[in-house]
């Protein structure tokens, strides 16, 4: 029976080489598509949180062999949005990276190899530049306490933080945490070292506390659909060889050293907090693949 849309008149040779060369056309559009992974474009123009995972994939993806080309939406996206795109398997975003959590685990598929070697869960207190010297005194996470803070609503870090007893300020946007600490709303936002320098760069008005940092036991990991198995599996391999050649370590360094040297983690009070959502897969065995305070010695 001839299709619907086809002439009846139509020879059925005919109708057979048009049918192949259609099916054709539509493996090749399916190909050209798979090709290219969508990476989150930052949510602000001026973000800079993106460039070293966005690079550190594209060496994975080389060294991996892998044909796929990696570009950035055209649109900044939040992270929540980010994770439902993919979960929804759209088509129009296939990786993000960001926090593990045992939630996002769930849903999504993590390639286990911490992005910025557990730096994220290295945290300095951004406040106003008129109380840089607000927490001289802190020694305990109870010091801490009866000052406000705020987090992004669907952070892992907001869970983490309730977890230790603090009582952060659930916000909606990334912008809004630097808006409500510069109305005074908050006494304080705790940023990654990887985060917090070019955060204080843009908002003259706010700086970076000298005498403490938090720390927790967290990862970055890149996120896929949990169909997409190989694709992973090419990330893991090319991170695994990033590893291995010293290229990961040189890249992380290239971004964050200077971040690190200003940070002087090594002659800040730590304080340390429990994770209660980190996930018992975390590779907190393999040391090579965390930052730890003996690194600096690394760092010219």
């Amino acid at each position: 029976m001839p299709h619907p849309g086809w002439p009846a008149s139509m020879p059925r040779a005919r109708r057979a080489a048009w049918a192949a060369a259609l099916l054709a056309s539509l493996l090749t559009v399916s190909a050209a598509r798979a090709d290219v992974l969508y990476y989150p474009r930052p949510e602000t123009l001026d973000d800079e949180r993106g460039d070293y995972p966005f690079q550190l994939l594209q060496m994975a993806l080389i060294k991996a062999g892998s044909p796929h080309q990696l570009v950035m939406t055209p649109h900044h996206m939040q992270q929540n949005r980010s994770i439902v795109e993919i979960m929804a398997a759209t088509g129009t975003l296939h990786i993000v990276a960001t926090m593990t959590s045992r939630e996002r685990e769930e849903k999504l598929l993590p390639v286990r190899i911490p992005i910025s070697k557990g730096l994220i869960g290295w945290r300095m207190l951004l406040v106003r530049a008129d109380q840089v010297e607000l927490f001289r005194g802190a020694k305990t996470l109870a010091d801490l306490k009866p000052y406000k803070l705020a987090q992004g609503h669907d952070w892992p870090d907001l869970a983490i933080l309730r977890g230790n007893g603090l009582a952060p300020t659930p916000v909606s946007t990334y912008d809004s945490l630097f808006g409500m600490l510069k109305a005074g709303r908050v006494d304080y936002v705790p940023r990654a070292v990887n985060e917090i320098w070019p955060e204080a760069a843009r908002h003259k008005e706010l700086a970076v506390e000298p005498h403490v940092v938090l720390h927790y036991p967290t990862a970055d990991y890149y996120f896929l659909n949990r169909a997409d198995g190989h694709l992973a599996e090419q990330i893991r391999r090319g991170l695994e060889l990033a590893i291995a050649d010293g290229t990961m370590d040189q890249l992380f360094y290239q971004h964050y050293g200077k971040a690190l040297r200003r940070s002087r983690l090594d002659k800040r009070r730590v304080l340390e907090l429990k994770n209660p959502g980190l996930p018992a897969a975390t590779p907190l065995d393999r040391k090579e693949l965390w930052f730890r305070l003996e690194d600096l010695r690394h760092i010219k």
